[in-house]
């Protein structure tokens, strides 16, 4: 089964490379609400079927957090007609690989089959949404797995609750001042009866957009989508709510004592525009010219350079409604974190008053065609990639024009962009510091 699902990915990986710069694609609505995209790629003998939920963490209430990310565990329990236990089992034993995954915007599941199986990955799919088994024992199952998965990526990680740190910092009226992975406390709490609200509510062929891609024929496949998901009910319109933040213009400051680590780390955290703004593309090519790997100015200067510091490093979180820009830093002894804020800052200011070199400039646009050009190397990503441009863009065709956009930015934006959002009184420092608590 190991060889297979290797020889599975080689070909995933194969397919869709030389149709990189150019995707196709086909989209169309089903009765219910279902939205439909089709990518055809024959170049291998692989199909990917994929559904994504525009329902993620922020649309939890706050005191029932973590609902999102526990469904992506929840709705592989089984359905009516898939026993308990037996969802893996199908998909490896017909030579596939599935998995999913939650943000604070959607949710994604995907099957990867080789190509006579669609009719088997659509189906499943089909009873994901249609008929989840939603029962105690299956709830409680997955209680145990979250925890066990929060005390691994969180509790007992070192430097693991730097996010939820940063966002109950940043955030007091969007709900993504909480992570993903919620409150166990809240999950303890719910009943059986709100995890099936839940489902009823977000988990509909209106509220999804359905993604095949790969070797498949297409007039068969439209068959098929029609036989397993158009007799699936319309569900409740779904309103998202509207938050908004005001205006960070005083300094934040934050501490938090981890128990697992012995190196203190400063956080310098920036809220940025919704991903689907051209500033929020601006602070991407900023923050990669900052901190993106060991030829940018922060780690070449502060690490390289002076030997200030063990590591620095960013997250950039491009979001729906917000985004963050998160610069970090482990100092290296005698120096303190208070100096490598000071290094990175001056950093900044220097993108803020000159402009950057057209070296510099070129290579970040070098850059960006790589990344563009790797997002869409495999059928899986583009999968992906379609999806979420249409959930969360509105624009499936930025697959293949967000590069364009990269392409326009000048310059000046890029000095005038860091102007606007990064400013020490626009920020979140946060001391992520050892515990000075004596440990039991």
């Amino acid at each position: 089964m190991k060889n297979s699902i290797m020889m599975l990915s080689a070909a995933l990986m194969l397919g869709g490379v030389a149709h990189a710069q150019k995707v196709a694609f086909e989209e169309y609505n089903l009765d219910n609400g279902m939205h439909v995209i089709l990518h055809n790629d024959p170049s291998a003998p692989v199909v990917i079927t994929s559904v994504m939920y525009h329902v993620g963490s922020k649309d939890e209430r706050p005191d029932r957090t973590g609902f999102a990310h526990f469904f992506e565990h929840l709705l592989f329990e089984g359905t009516q007609n898939i026993k308990r236990g037996e969802w893996m089992k199908i998909v490896t034993a017909n030579g596939g690989v599935n998995n999913a995954n939650t943000s604070d915007d959607r949710t994604y599941y995907y099957e990867v089959f080789p190509s006579n199986s669609l009719e088997l990955g659509l189906w499943m799919e089909s009873e994901r949404l249609m008929h989840p088994i939603i029962n105690k024992i299956g709830v409680e199952t997955q209680n145990e797995v979250v925890k066990e998965e929060k005390r691994m990526r969180y509790d007992n990680q070192p430097y693991g609750n730097i996010l939820p740190e940063v966002k109950k910092n940043m955030f007091k009226n969007h709900p993504y001042r909480w992570t993903t992975i919620g409150s166990m406390k809240d999950l303890d709490a719910a009943t059986l009866e709100e995890f099936q609200a839940f489902n009823k509510k977000f988990y509909t062929p209106n509220n999804a957009v359905l993604v095949v891609a790969g070797d498949f024929d297409k007039t068969k496949t439209k068959e098929w989508i029609q036989k397993y998901f158009a007799p699936i009910p319309r569900g409740e319109e779904v309103k998202k709510q509207t938050f908004v933040e005001e205006p960070i213009n005083q300094t934040i400051k934050a501490t938090y004592e981890d128990p697992n680590i012995q190196i203190p780390m400063i956080v310098a955290s920036y809220r940025t525009p919704s991903m689907k703004t051209r500033d929020a593309r601006v602070l991407d090519l900023i923050s990669s010219y900052l901190s993106d790997g060991k030829s940018s100015k922060l780690y070449k200067k502060i690490v390289d350079d002076k030997k200030m510091a063990l590591q620095i490093g960013a997250v950039g979180f491009s979001q729906e409604d917000y985004g963050m820009y998160i610069l970090y830093g482990l100092p290296m002894a005698p120096n303190t974190t208070a100096d490598i804020l000071k290094e990175m800052d001056e950093e900044i200011v220097k993108i803020q008053t000159d402009l950057i070199s057209e070296k510099d400039y070129e290579k970040l646009q070098n850059k960006f065609d790589n990344n563009f050009v790797n997002a869409n190397a495999s059928v899986e990503g583009i999968a992906e990639n379609l999806a979420s441009y249409y959930l969360l863009y509105g624009d499936v065709n930025l697959i293949n024009t967000e590069i364009d956009l990269y392409h326009s930015i000048t310059r000046e934006e890029i000095r005038e962009v860091a102007k606007k959002y990064l400013n020490p009184n626009q920020r979140l420092i946060l001391d992520y510091i050892p515990s000075t608590k004596v440990q039991n």
